[in-house]
């Protein structure tokens, strides 16, 4: 959420940001609401205060009279007063409805671009398999060499639903550990293992809600299901005070996922690229409220995951996402996309993003700077690695012509130190 003084004195500035997003939201209406409210809260005050002084006045009044004048006054404001609190409940309902539908405002270097297809790369990294045969989509190299069950999964979860086995399910665990021990080798990052279901404050919090309830999995208790470990990690310190010399926090978080999908009808339909339930590790930090500080920080966070498919030997590229195709709290997202060889094209596996204080300001999460002042920490995140999407790009260009998959070698370790996955028996 935006401070509402920046709002008013940088409208321009906010409806261009709003409009370089394709965000559709009613400034004029939150600045007309916002200055009704301020009327009322004066008036609300003001009337607080009469309440005061005549309460004062009554203790002190002289005789009976006076005193019964008085208590008629105080009865009067107090009925005038409960109506006023009444109306100024009503209009800040009207005013925080409107101000959680105001979308950050983003980075001058974000590029100008309606969706994803208008993103523009940044830089290239790995080369691409050279194959002499037709390479295999992994639906076909998983179910022949029985790494994958798609039918019992979907008989079992329903639409888009799938099982891993055998060595499926050991190369997603080796994934597992190759991460745990990466991020434990590199340090710096507080291990977390949070919950998936959580409570709506913490969607409202991070920027999921209002704007995107339609992909989210609701319970009979108005409680939601996460599509990213990004929404318990920042709920971890909602409400809190941060000790600044801890800053930045950074947080290697862990937690299965759920998304519904909604709005990709007739989109990879087969296979484990958009599936309704899957695992992620999730960098999260939490830092001092100063842009340079979270730019370079992006920068590491991004970094971290072009490591990770680095020591997998995964060809990507990086790509900087234009306006858009932001969500709503983004100052600036960077999305990773490996390459996928049966479709020819690179694939997103990775985000990358920024949000200035937009998150912190809506879930309370402050520090105290050098001079005292209470400032709201930054913060950011990045997909570090997600299952089983991340299978797809392992299995495909390390496929061979018979069929087989040459193990990532930084996989090997958790794979018994085998080197291939072959047809058994």
């Amino acid at each position: 959420m935006l401070d509402i003084k920046f709002i008013r004195e940088n409208v321009d500035i906010v409806k261009a940001g709003a409009k370089k997003k394709h965000i559709d939201v009613d400034l004029d209406a939150l600045l007309v609401a916002d200055e009704k409210r301020r009327a009322l809260m004066q008036e609300v005050e003001g009337m607080r205060a009469k309440q005061n002084e005549t309460s004062n006045a009554i203790v002190s009044a002289p005789d009976a009279a006076a005193k019964e004048q008085l208590l008629a006054e105080m009865r009067t404001l107090k009925e005038t007063l409960q109506a006023k609190e009444k109306e100024l409940q009503e209009v800040e309902h009207e005013w925080q409805l409107l101000m959680v539908q105001v979308p950050n405002v983003p980075d001058l270097s974000v590029p100008e671009g309606d969706s994803d297809a208008d993103n523009v790369e940044t830089r290239v990294w790995g080369t691409k398999p050279n194959f002499t045969f037709t390479p295999k989509s992994h639906v076909e190299l998983m179910q022949n060499l029985d790494m994958a069950d798609f039918e019992r999964g979907t008989k079992v979860a329903g639409f888009r639903g799938y099982m891993l086995k055998s060595d499926g399910a050991l190369l997603n665990w080796a994934v597992w550990q190759f991460v745990q021990n990466h991020f434990i080798e590199k340090g710096g990052f507080m291990p977390l293992l949070v919950p998936s279901l959580v409570k709506r404050v913490a969607f409202l919090g991070t920027g999921y809600l209002p704007q995107g309830e339609e992909d989210l999995y609701k319970t009979q208790d108005g409680d939601f299901l996460a599509g990213t470990a990004e929404v318990g990690t920042m709920a971890y310190y909602m409400s809190e005070v941060l000790p600044r010399e801890q800053l930045p926090l950074k947080f290697i978080s862990f937690s299965p996922c759920f998304r519904r999908e909604a709005g990709s009808h007739g989109k990879d339909t087969k296979g484990l690229m958009r599936v309704h339930e899957f695992f992620k590790f999730e960098q999260v930090v939490l830092c001092e409220a100063s842009h340079e500080e979270s730019v370079r920080l992006h920068e590491e966070l991004t970094q971290n995951a072009e490591g990770l498919l680095q020591r997998l030997n995964i060809p990507y590229h990086v790509v900087v996402n234009c306006g858009g195709d932001l969500g709503l709290g983004q100052v600036k997202k960077y999305d990773i996309e490996s390459w996928v060889p049966s479709e020819g094209k690179y694939r997103e596996t990775h985000s990358s993003s920024y949000f200035h204080d937009f998150q912190t300001r809506r879930l309370n999460i402050r520090y105290r700077d050098q001079d005292g002042t209470m400032q709201y920490a930054h913060s950011l995140n990045n997909t570090a690695l997600a299952t089983p999407r991340i299978l797809i790009s392992i299995i495909e260009n390390n496929q061979n012509e018979d069929g087989s998959i040459t193990i990532p070698e930084v996989l090997r370790p958790y794979m018994g130190g085998r080197e291939r996955i072959e047809k058994r028996g």
